[in-house]
């Protein structure tokens, strides 16, 4: 068993721009959780390189939509390298394996009587690789559009294999009624059980008029239509169809993050095809929604497609990847200005948690020997403080099951926020001069809640996180912040439940923990514990280590500015 999630996968038929970033990060984002918190992970990402609009774009410049493909899946995945991603496989839909899973679960298909051959006459997109009806059309100045996407139809007649989606309705309805947690957030599951209730009309699902695509087993004057070949990418990285062992580790997918325009193909389309294939469908579907730039939607004839690199140049790459959790509720849509970006980089970065940091720092290399201090008897204070920090890592892991990301981040937040409140009431300068043994205790109890914050804001601020443990001179692990799998993970939920099932006074010392354990709590709570123990002592910074914290007496470098406030370039 492990965690296995997956974006969509990119049309590489032209650039990059902040709405993939959102995706891909988000993604990162959960993957580098789940690894943290001692599990094995599969990330899946990459291109869908076929259909009529890649052989559009490449007879456009010249080139075989193969070398179009070539160049700019390299570009995406660059990108995506460039934006921290971690992810595990970068899928190609021309890859040699995938065209072996696709004619698979084709095949699977005519075997459950699914596919039959007929002829096609409506109203294609090409930009959407979708066919819509009449009344899913409208004309406007002249042109035929889809009244949900916007984008221009052309009509279009020839033969077509057809899926029999519309045997799938009733199977359909009564999945999202008896799992409502398949698509999130709600209102997406709401939007589509009414497109189900409607009526589903059969599916075409090959194409003769090009021939850059999937060709159909047995009749390859057809090539599949774009999304029955696409959408199995996700079975293809995990071994469909023959490695099984393989599949039986990774499918079900635990989650497939897509946007909210092809969710219609994910959890209409796909749990169909899978169905009728007789596979297990995936746990969940979630769609984010759009970002626009100063409330207008990106646009190339706008002019207001940003280049999310140049975000990075300009504000740097933790900054941009808080950015979009902290100011947007994942799953809706968002705007954003260059301000906004710059009050979250120098309000939650620079002041609330950098400068929290900074001060905390300061007072121990210059008043405690540059060690961490010894902490004395701990206050009510103290102990609220402490167990608010050590209560997020339960409360994130339920935000991110969901992949409501932004609470996850708010919750991190929340206790920074309360950390800087305490630290103004306790006032540590003063306490240096007339109790030097409180003013110890508040400095430990100030960087034990940063050290608990800093490790599980790692995810999101991987490099930014790093830095200020160094600070805390907690040393590095194997993780490299969630970048890999700790050599405890051993399956999907070996990890995740250990701090939860420990008690506090087991948790608190790494030498004693194992036999602790073992002694004084139930043979499952036990091994939960040893499991957390053992990614603690492979990893400090994992999310195993929260219940272990800093050691009196450790020294510590001198503390330098880790967010230095956004301050505008002038001439």
């Amino acid at each position: 068993m492990g965690y296995y999630l997956t974006t969509a996968i990119a049309y590489p038929n032209g650039a990059i721009h902040i709405g993939h970033a959102y995706e891909y990060i988000a993604a990162d984002t959960i993957a580098r959780f789940k690894r943290l918190d001692n599990h094995d992970v599969f990330f899946c990402t990459g291109t869908d390189e076929h259909g009529l609009k890649m052989l559009q774009a490449a007879n456009k410049l010249g080139i075989t939509p193969k070398e179009l493909a070539d160049d700019n899946a390299k570009n995406f995945r660059d990108t995506q390298l460039a934006l921290g991603s971690t992810f595990d496989r970068f899928i190609r839909t021309t890859d040699e394996d995938h065209y072996a899973a696709s004619q698979a679960i084709w095949r699977k298909l005519e075997e459950a009587g699914d596919i039959y051959l007929d002829t096609y006459s409506g109203w294609y997109s090409v930009r959407d690789e979708a066919f819509y009806t009449d009344d899913e059309t409208e004309v406007v100045d002249g042109v035929r559009l889809s009244k949900e996407t916007r984008t221009e139809v052309t009509w279009t007649e020839e033969e077509s294999y057809f899926f029999r989606l519309s045997k799938y309705q009733d199977k359909l309805l009564e999945l999202y009624k008896n799992h409502p947690e398949f698509i999130g957030p709600d209102s997406r599951r709401n939007e589509i059980a009414s497109f189900v209730a409607s009526g589903l009309k059969d599916l075409s699902i090959s194409r003769t008029t090009f021939d850059w695509g999937v060709p159909v087993p047995g009749n390859d004057k057809h090539v599949m239509y774009v999304w029955i070949d696409a959408l199995t990418n996700y079975l293809t990285a995990a071994g469909y169809p023959d490695d099984q062992e393989r599949l039986s580790k990774w499918w079900p997918a635990d989650v497939h993050i897509i946007g909210k325009d092809i969710i219609r193909f994910h959890s209409v389309y796909w749990p169909a095809f899978l169905m009728s294939a007789g596979i297990e469908l995936p746990k969940r579907v979630h769609a984010h929604g759009f970002l626009f730039n100063s409330g207008e939607k990106m646009s190339k004839s706008v002019g207001n497609v940003v280049d999310p690199l140049d975000l990075v140049d300009a504000f740097g790459l933790d900054t941009l990847r808080f950015f979009l959790f902290r100011e947007f509720s994942y799953g809706h849509d968002g705007s954003y200005t260059k301000d906004s970006i710059i009050t979250r980089k120098n309000s939650d970065l620079a002041n609330e948690y950098g400068n929290l940091a900074q001060r905390s720092l300061s007072m121990i290399q210059k008043n405690c020997d540059a060690q961490v201090p010894q902490p004395g008897e701990l206050t009510e204070a103290d102990e609220k403080l402490l167990a608010l920090a050590r209560a997020v890592p339960d409360t994130a892991r339920r935000h991110v099951d969901t992949q409501a990301l932004h609470l996850y981040v708010e919750a991190c937040w929340k206790v920074l926020s309360e950390a800087n409140r305490y630290f103004s009431a306790q006032e540590p300068w003063k306490l240096k001069k007339t109790d030097p043994d409180r003013m110890a205790t508040v400095l430990w109890v100030t960087i034990e809640v940063v050290r608990i914050i800093s490790i599980l804001i790692q995810p999101v601020m991987p490099d930014s996180a790093g830095k200020i443990l160094d600070l805390l001179g907690v040393p590095a692990g194997v993780g490299e912040a969630g970048a890999k799998v700790l050599p405890t993970a051993v399956d999907s939920g070996s990890g995740a439940e250990a701090m939860g099932a420990v008690s506090a006074s087991a948790a608190i010392g790494v030498a004693a923990g194992a036999a602790y354990a073992s002694a004084a709590l139930a043979p499952n709570v036990a091994e939960a514990a040893a499991d957390g123990i053992a990614a603690a002592e492979a990893d400090p910074r994992s999310f195993a280590a929260v219940g272990f914290p800093l050691e009196p007496g450790t020294p510590l470098p001198k503390p330098e500015p880790v967010f230095p406030k956004f301050v505008e370039e002038t001439e």
